[in-house]
């Protein structure tokens, strides 16, 4: 497989075609691939809401309704589905200690050793930010970016068109979902299904600068 394919192929979808879905092997697929993406010392601080209904599209458009977040309001209520990502509002002591009792059900520990070195080398990091960088947010809002960059190219992959949002009020979607209630934060949204013909980014070349402007190699 050449995996560079699916970078020069995918695009950021600006029109989707209603009628066509998702089907629900792939919706599957993404799932796990939502539930496997990486993060930092496995912390995993984040949970992802699905939506694929019409009611579920008109509460995320919701966010959508005021100025120039209103661009991408047909975007949400015309895709396939659309995820939102959410990060944590705290990495408290219930949440690691949660992680550690499904690494060792999942067969991670081998030894009681190396269980132990895990839950102290994530601690560490855990509290760096926690207490000395005080970015534990900013920190947890960098996981959730990586679940988004293996779904995008996930979804490619797979030849679904995606759109990544941040163009959308948090305030009101972390209202409308009650994500406070429940220690979440919306961050960013994707929209994911098929290009219609309106969409016009499909039919314009990529546009990234040179490769030796970008890549340095040692």
């Amino acid at each position: 497989m050449d995996i560079s394919h699916f970078a020069l192929s995918r695009h950021t979808c600006k029109a989707f075609d209603s009628a066509r879905k998702i089907p629900q092997d792939q919706v599957g697929q993404i799932k796990t691939l939502l539930r496997f993406a990486p993060s930092s010392v496995n912390s995993q601080p984040w949970h992802f809401i699905i939506a694929s209904s019409a009611e579920g599209k008109q509460r995320i458009a919701k966010a959508t309704q005021l100025g120039v977040y209103s661009a991408n309001a047909q975007k949400i209520l015309n895709a396939s589905h659309v995820v939102v990502f959410c990060a944590r509002t705290e990495l408290d002591d219930a949440h690691i200690a949660r992680l550690l009792a499904q690494e060792e059900a999942d067969g991670r520990f081998p030894t009681q050793e190396g269980k132990e070195t895990q839950n102290r080398g994530r601690n560490y990091y855990v509290n760096l930010h926690r207490f000395e960088g005080k970015d534990s947010q900013h920190w947890m809002e960098k996981q959730v970016y990586l679940a988004l960059g293996t779904l995008l190219l996930g979804a490619a992959a797979m030849e679904i068109d995606a759109t990544p949002i941040e163009g959308f009020d948090a305030k009101v979607l972390n209202e409308e979902l009650g994500l406070k209630d429940r220690g979440m934060t919306s961050v960013v949204l994707t929209a994911l299904g098929y290009r219609s013909q309106d969409d016009f980014n499909a039919k314009l070349p990529k546009s990234r600068l040179p490769m030796d402007e970008v890549i340095s190699e040692l």
